[in-house]
Order: structure tokens, then C-alpha cells, then sequence
């Protein structure tokens, strides 16, 4: 058994130079030039990757599997896969070099070629549409040239092995991501490197027990980057474990670029699955040891730009409730992430399972109390499923620049850790690139890496690392108000503001009727809105001109001393008694304003009224006594206010006024002072002297 604690600094970094090959292969897809566009050329380098690839894997076997081809071309698939030493075959006689021979039939044997593959990687080319490809090649005179060329690449696993190859994928990858979509960030091999350190640095002390059989799922796996980078990690320090990957991947070409590498790894392939994880879980038997991912950033799972059929499958799943793989509901549909946590957790091992997921700030804090986000953070707090989150540094991927975060995830914490959370700022440990790529400027360096895995596993406080329970960031929100104390009278000022509050629109409203003699067509509903409107302006020109009339000075310190004065200036103007309480009510109310002065109103059994339009929010921590924060916080500001606690789960909709947020970047921040107005008019100084300096010698003075 291997000690975990004694694993060197630099595991896997042994310097992977893949310039050649990537160099090699990009001069290809320049060859494409004129009939596809740049951001097109993966349609065909993918693809041909792989063929040469696996054409590459087996060249050693091909007589033997094209020999027993003939012999009995219905040998059995598994029967052939022992013959060609992998989990696929070829049973054409051609090879790329041999089809540049004949050129003038090279797309039908190309084709043919493709054809000989056993079944599992004629589906993955048939994924990514290559027939297509081939025809529009040869129609513009670019197929023998890229056939040619891909002939003379070696790919061979023996000279190229998995890890080597996984670099030139990822490179391929990086070049092609540039153009990405939006939220699908391509995860570099240092970031990978640091997740799997982190994930792998406690509670993993089994994994290293001879023939251990080891389960790592990445729902999101891209190329399989994570897949292989924990992969190695674990065979490097204890090669007898018996590691199994399985992975769900929505694009094609990510997936078969995946699918290739883990059959040439002998991964056992139906763990592999081009699958839309918001749709399907494919290994609903297996729970995994390890989870490991990186979901897309601000992508959608309902509405209209979300993928088809994801958003009924979403729903259909919340709909299990605790069985699903959604317990704590759905965030807002625009951004997946929390789905992907939850879905994660849903797969981990109910003894032991661990994840590492990248996400960005979203999940940790937005949303309101009630909203899904907030609601998922809460369960995920009192579940105590978060043993850390660690901030990385922006400009870490290649085509986003953003602050993205590493979720510790675990279902089975040390005694130290649990119904605790550890926030680690990370963001100073990186390293600047020499050269950018894309948007990736820096890059985790492998001592970086292991000064972020020791703030992780030594779990002690410092100044880059800050642990709490995990109450501290579930809270309460109350509502504040003050006692309902309002003053009343007629004046022309709150005449003006009593009408444009629209408290009297119900009986006319000049811009909406404006509006309606100005449509091209009026509905039956609208018809009747206007000429009910126009019915009534004499009545509301009557209201208006009679409370003018009564304009006065004289204050009403409570509704029951005004209320006569008003249904005496309405009487005579409205006859029927229900709308006469109607609109006086909404006149009384508009004609008042808050009035400290005014008597505290009440209702019939003498309890206190509060005004809603003095209504305000506090959250309050859950630990937080409501009585002492607000006699530290609100009654010395507001000394007659009063805290409100709303919640109702009973209701048919029930009101959630209990939440949870994770606000992390305002736990780390720290106050710099602004420079003192004597340094500001210094540099102003200095930069006026500059820059006439500048214009002096531009104009040839001195």
C-alpha cells in the first residue's frame, strides 16, 4: 500500500512536448483552406485523428483480424477483439497509405475502409457526420491531400502513449475552443492536476489497497482529460488497483475523442456514453468512488435556449423527489451548474464517495431566499455534503477570464470536518504564463498545486484559509416595518401625488386612454375599457375639482377624524354606498404621508398596525438571536421598528423566507484605503508635465 502523504511534488509532470505533432497535424487542416472555414476545420482533423489512431493501434494485429475475416466473416465481435488486442478491429485490407494509391477511387474505398471497423467505432464516426466530409473533400480536391498527410503522422501507442496523446487531443481541443460556445470551457491539465491532488488528499487511504477497484465518473467529460489525469494518479503510486472510468458526454466530437482513448486504455467502452446528463443518468447501478467534472458555466436547462427535451427531463426528475437525482429542486433555467451538484452527489458512494467540480461565483450566491439556487445551497449545508471551496485565480481557461471556483464535495468527512466549511482563496497561487493562450494567462504550477492541496488538507485557519460551520451561511429573512402612523389632509401637493400614484385610475386614466384612441384596432375588452373610461371622466373631473375646493391647511393626525371629511366632499358626487367606501379609501390612503407625529393605528382588537410602505429586509444568520440583531443592528437606527418572520410551508404555495449563500469573495475582502488627495494631485501633476513635455518635442520645441 502506497502513502498517499509521501506522493511527490511533480507526479506527472514530466515535461510533454506535443509542438511537433500539433504543428503537424494544424499544417494539415490548412489544407482545408478555400472550402471550410477556420472554425470548421474539426469537422475533419477530429475525425482523421482518430481513425489514424486507432489504424495506428492496430497495425501490429490487422493481418490476423483481416485473415480471420475471410476465413468466417460472421466471427464473433468479442471473439475478434482478443484477436486485435483492443475492444475494436478493422477487417479492410486498406490502410490510409494504401488508399492515396488510388486516387481515383479514394473516397468510395475510403468509405469502404471506415466501413471495416468493428460496430462501436463506426458509430462514433457515423456521430460526427464524416461521410459528409469525405464527399465535400474530394468535391474540392482536399481528400488525398489530407488522407496523404494523416498516412505519415505516427500515432502508434507504443510511440505515442495515452497521456502523450491526451495532450495533443487537448491541444487540438484548445485551438478549436477558441470559438466555443458560451459556457463550454475546455479545463487545462493543470487545473485538472490540482483537482485530483485535492480530491485524493484525504479519505482515500483505501484506494491504494492492492487490486482495489476504484469508480470515477465525469458527467461532463470533454475529451477525458479528468478521466486519465486521476487515472494515472491512482496507477502511478498503486498499479494494481483495478480503475474504472466511466464518462457522459453531450458533444460528438468531444465523446468520440474520449470514446478513443478509453478503449485504447482498455476501459470497458459501455462506460462511455454520448449522453445529455440533464436527460439521463447511464449508470444507475454503479454509485462512484470519485466524481470529477467541470458542467458548462451559465448554459440552460429550460426555456427556449435550452437543449430539446432537457427541460421535461429536468422536471420529470424533480418530480421523484428524494429518489431523483434533483431532491433540492431546480435552480433558475438558465444555468445548469447546481443541477450537475446534485446529480453528482446522486452519484456518489453512500460510504465514501468524493467530487471535485469546477464551477464559477454563480451557484454560490445567486438568487433570493426563496429561489431554487438558494434553496440547493441550504440542502447542501444541512446535508453537510461541502467539505471545501477553493477560489482559483481568473484568466485560467482559455476562452474565459472569469474567477472560477473547485466544490469539495464529500459524503463522508473526517470528525474535524463535519457540519464545517472550509473556504480556501487560492487566487495568488498560479503562475503567469510566458505566452498567452486564448484567454488563459496563467497556469497552476506544480508547486502551486501543492501549496493549494496542503491549505486544503493541513484544515487550519490562516490568511488565505477560513473554516466556519455550516450555519454561517444559512440565514433568515425578516421583514421590518414601523407602526402604520400617517397624517391626512388637502392639499394641493398631496392632491398632485394622490393622482399620480394613479390611486384614482380605475375611473379614468387620460395616458391609457390616449393609448387606446390611438390603436388601429380596438379588441371588444379594450372597446369597453374606453368608453367605460370616458363614462366616467365627468365623475372623475367632479372628484378632482371638489378637492381642490377643499384645499386646507389642517392636518388629521388618524383615518377616523378625515374619513368624514372625505365621504362629505364625495356624497355629493357619488350616490352608490359601495363605491363610495371604494374610492374614498384609495383617496384617504393617497392623500396621507408617514407622520411620525400621527397616532399609532390600530386594529379592532387594539393590536398595533404596521405600514407596509416602511417595509424592509434583514437577513439574519440562523444562529443569530432576532431580538439581540435587531437592537444591535435596526433599534438604533429605527427605534419603534419591529421584525416580522413570514414564513408559511402550510400554503398551497408555501412562503420560504429560510435560505442559504455563500458569498465568499466578501469573507476574503480586504479594505485598501484610497490614495490621499495630495498623492492624486501629485500624479496629476506629474502626468500634465509628461504629457506637455510630449507635445513640446512633437512640435520640435525644447
Amino acid at each position: 500500500m502506497a502513502d498517499i502523504s509521501k506522493i511527490e511534488e511533480f507526479w506527472d509532470d514530466n515535461p510533454i512536448d506535443v509542438s511537433a505533432e500539433v504543428n503537424f497535424i494544424w499544417s494539415i487542416a490548412n489544407k482545408l483552406r478555400g472550402p471550410y472555414q477556420s472554425d470548421k476545420y474539426k469537422d475533419v482533423i477530429i475525425p482523421m485523428v482518430i481513425i489514424r489512431r486507432f489504424e495506428c493501434a492496430l497495425q501490429e494485429t490487422k493481418d490476423a483480424v483481416v485473415a480471420q475475416y475471410k476465413k468466417m466473416p460472421t466471427y464473433p465481435a468479442k471473439a475478434m477483439y482478443k484477436i486485435s488486442g483492443y475492444q475494436f478491429y478493422n477487417t479492410s485490407e486498406f490502410t490510409l497509405a494504401e488508399l492515396v494509391n488510388d486516387a481515383d477511387h479514394l473516397a468510395s474505398n475510403f468509405k469502404s475502409y471506415i466501413n471495416g471497423f468493428s460496430a462501436n467505432i463506426q458509430d462514433i464516426i457515423k456521430n460526427l457526420e464524416f461521410d459528409k466530409q469525405i464527399d465535400k473533400m474530394d468535391k474540392h480536391n482536399r481528400l488525398l491531400a489530407v488522407v496523404k498527410a494523416f498516412s505519415e503522422i505516427d500515432l502508434d501507442p507504443k510511440t505515442i502513449d495515452n497521456m502523450k496523446m491526451g495532450y495533443i487531443f487537448e491541444e487540438l481541443i484548445r485551438k478549436f475552443s477558441e470559438n466555443a460556445e458560451a459556457g463550454d470551457h475546455y479545463t487545462g491539465r493543470d487545473i485538472i492536476k490540482a483537482m485530483v491532488s485535492i480530491l485524493l488528499a484525504e479519505g482515500c487511504d483505501d484506494i491504494f489497497d492492492d487490486g482495489k477497484i476504484v469508480t470515477i465518473l465525469d458527467q461532463a467529460a470533454g475529451t477525458g482529460g479528468m478521466l486519465s489525469t486521476a487515472n494515472n494518479y491512482i496507477k502511478r503510486f498503486n498499479p494494481t488497483a483495478d480503475v474504472r472510468l466511466f464518462s457522459q458526454e453531450v458533444n460528438p466530437e468531444s465523446y468520440a475523442m474520449c470514446f478513443a482513448e478509453m478503449l485504447i486504455r482498455g476501459q470497458n467502452a459501455d462506460n462511455i456514453r454520448l449522453q445529455d446528463t440533464m436527460k439521463a443518468d447511464c449508470f444507475t447501478d454503479t454509485k462512484m468512488r470519485f466524481v470529477i467534472e467541470n458542467p458548462p458555466f451559465g448554459c440552460a436547462w429550460g426555456g427556449k435556449d435550452a437543449p430539446e427535451g432537457d427541460e421535461e427531463a429536468v422536471k420529470a426528475e424533480i418530480l421523484k423527489g428524494t429518489s431523483g437525482r434533483f431532491p433540492a429542486g431546480a435552480p433558475s433555467s438558465g444555468d445548469m451548474q447546481l443541477l450537475f451538484i446534485q446529480s453528482a452527489i446522486n452519484k456518489m458512494d453512500d460510504e465514501c464517495g468524493r467530487a471535485a467540480i469546477i464551477e464559477n461565483g454563480s451557484p454560490l450566491f445567486s438568487g433570493g431566499t426563496s429561489s431554487g439556487e438558494s434553496q440547493i445551497r441550504r440542502w447542501l449545508l444541512e446535508n453537510d455534503y461541502i467539505e471545501a471551496i477553493i477560489q482559483l485565480s481568473t484568466d485560467m481557461f482559455y476562452n474565459t477570464g472569469i474567477a472560477t471556483y473547485i466544490w469539495v464535495l464529500s459524503k463522508n468527512k473526517r470528525a474535524e470536518r463535519k457540519g464545517k466549511i472550509q473556504l480556501i482563496d487560492a487566487s495568488h497561487l498560479c503562475n503567469k504564463l510566458r505566452k498567452n493562450l486564448g484567454n488563459k494567462k496563467c497556469e497552476i504550477a506544480p508547486k502551486d498545486r501543492v501549496a493549494i492541496t496542503k491549505l486544503y488538507a493541513d484544515f487550519k485557519e490562516n490568511e488565505h484559509c477560513q473554516i466556519y460551520d455550516n450555519t454561517e451561511f444559512i440565514y433568515r429573512e425578516y421583514a421590518v416595518m414601523q407602526p402604520l402612523q400617517r397624517s391626512y389632509a388637502i392639499t394641493e401637493d398631496r392632491i398632485n401625488a394622490m393622482l399620480s400614484s394613479g390611486a384614482l385610475s380605475t375611473l379614468y386614466d387620460e395616458a391609457k386612454v390616449n393609448e387606446l384612441e390611438n390603436m388601429d384596432e380596438l379588441t371588444g375588452k379594450d372597446k369597453n375599457k374606453l368608453d367605460n373610461f370616458k363614462k366616467n371622466k365627468p365623475i372623475y373631473d367632479a372628484i378632482v375639482d371638489a378637492l381642490n375646493n377643499a384645499v386646507s391647511d389642517k392636518v388629521y393626525k388618524n383615518p377616523e377624524t378625515f374619513t368624514p371629511v372625505v365621504n362629505n366632499i364625495l356624497s355629493g358626487i357619488i350616490s352608490d354606498a359601495k363605491d363610495l367606501k371604494k374610492i374614498a379609501d384609495k383617496i384617504i390612503k393617497g392623500l396621507s404621508v408617514m407622520d411620525k407625529t400621527a397616532d399609532i393605528q390600530k386594529d379592532k382588537k387594539g393590536n398595533v398596525i404596521y405600514d407596509t410602505e416602511t417595509k424592509d429586509t434583514e437577513i439574519v444568520p440562523w444562529e443569530t438571536n432576532i431580538d439581540d440583531y435587531m437592537a444591535s443592528e435596526v433599534l438604533p437606527h429605527v427605534p419603534d421598528a419591529k421584525a416580522f418572520f413570514e414564513e408559511d410551508l402550510g400554503k398551497k404555495n408555501p412562503v420560504i423566507k429560510t435560505g442559504a449563500e455563500i458569498p465568499f469573495t466578501r469573507y476574503f475582502y480586504k479594505y485598501q484605503a484610497p490614495a490621499s488627495s495630495d498623492e492624486l494631485a501629485k500624479r496629476f501633476n506629474e502626468l500634465e508635465a509628461s504629457v506637455d513635455s510630449r507635445i513640446k518635442k512633437l512640435f520640435g520645441g525644447n
